[in-house]
């Protein structure tokens, strides 16, 4: 059953489509994760079969994480690089999963015409002819999967796999910021998904480089009290950051965890914690200040900052200076110790 919410939503989103003939760009956010690749295939099906509209997905950066290719292949999808793109071919634009002014997507002052996310709402986005921001929402890929139904489409076997893991990757096996409409969403698409597929991208082949940047990673390891952080050089795609984040954040005793990577001229950042109170976006927007982009959710963001603009000027010095300076604003000793992860 669709909430009354959605309904009166996707009228709306309806009737602003029927208003916008021409082609479509779905847009997702840089370096996209399976959140933001499953969202745009499922709106760019809307916009193709409920209204019969051209649309090309897209996204900038890259998709490094073997887990994030694998979702490509097995939705069969067809992406463009924005660098590729003849921007003036498109008369409409959503943005899927991001929203504009955040500096992680490829609009910089283009303001779209649709967009759909679950993170926290932001000033540009108000001025947006149309968005549906659900912060209560753990996945965007939730909400899409949503409106496919209101449209009254069907989900494919591939389709019904990607938005399942969408949901579970987003959630962390709904460990992490989800609401009853992922649950609801997740148990009606589990038992048309592939298990073979979804087995396939949960436990991709790896490349040398994941395990060389996990070794790194370990190397570097550092804490103050329950804030547990590790600085990596020079990485070959920055979903790596994230990634490492996410399991230092299972390191007994620790409810903090920081990651950073140098990626070409700038530092990926990623922040989480186990508070389900905590506001861990507005911590990465402090943390990086004016010069850094970043947001997120309670417990989990992330952002990027561009070190040469920065006064340390090396990326070494701007590492050990955003750990010391998130450290104080944990309120915690800035001066991090050395982790021994040998057994005692």
């Amino acid at each position: 059953m669709l909430s009354e919410t959605t309904r009166e939503r996707f009228e709306e989103f309806a009737a602003l489509v029927r208003r916008r003939p021409g082609r479509w760009l779905v847009l997702t956010h840089d370096n996209p994760d399976p959140d933001s690749i499953v969202s745009a295939a499922g709106l760019a099906k809307i916009l193709r079969h409920s209204f019969k509209h051209q649309v090309t997905v897209a996204y900038g950066g890259i998709i490094g994480r073997a887990e994030n290719q694998e979702t490509v292949k097995v939705l069969g999808m067809r992406l463009s690089h924005a660098r590729h793109l003849k921007w003036k071919s498109y008369r409409n634009i959503a943005l899927v999963d991001a929203q504009p002014g955040t500096g992680n997507n490829q609009l910089d002052r283009v303001l779209p015409h649709v967009v759909f996310d679950h993170h926290p709402i932001r000033r540009a986005t108000h001025k947006v002819p149309f968005a549906d921001v659900r912060t209560n929402y753990g996945a965007t890929a939730t909400m899409i999967a949503e409106y496919v139904s209101a449209c009254g489409l069907d989900f494919s076997k591939r389709e019904a796999t990607a938005f399942v893991y969408a949901i579970r990757s987003e959630t962390q096996d709904f460990g992490r910021e989800f609401s009853t409409e992922d649950r609801v969403v997740f148990d009606r698409l589990k038992p048309l998904a592939d298990l073979r597929a979804l087995a396939r991208i949960q436990n991709p082949r790896l490349p040398r480089t994941y395990f060389y940047n996990l070794h790194q990673a370990l190397e570097n390891l550092q804490s103050s009290g329950s804030l547990v952080v590790s600085h990596l050089n020079d990485i070959d795609q920055p979903d790596i950051v994230p990634e490492i984040a996410d399991l230092l954040l299972r390191l007994n005793g620790m409810t903090w965890s920081f990651c950073t990577g140098v990626f070409e001229e700038r530092l990926y950042v990623s922040l989480r914690t186990t508070n389900p109170r905590a506001d861990a976006g507005r911590l990465m927007r402090r943390l990086l200040g004016r010069k850094g982009r970043g947001g997120g959710h309670g417990m989990m963001a992330g952002g990027w900052i561009e070190y040469s603009d920065t006064r340390s000027g090396t990326a070494a010095g701007l590492q050990n200076y955003l750990a010391q300076r998130l450290a104080r604003l944990l309120k915690k000793k800035p001066d991090l110790q050395k982790i021994d992860l040998q057994p005692s």
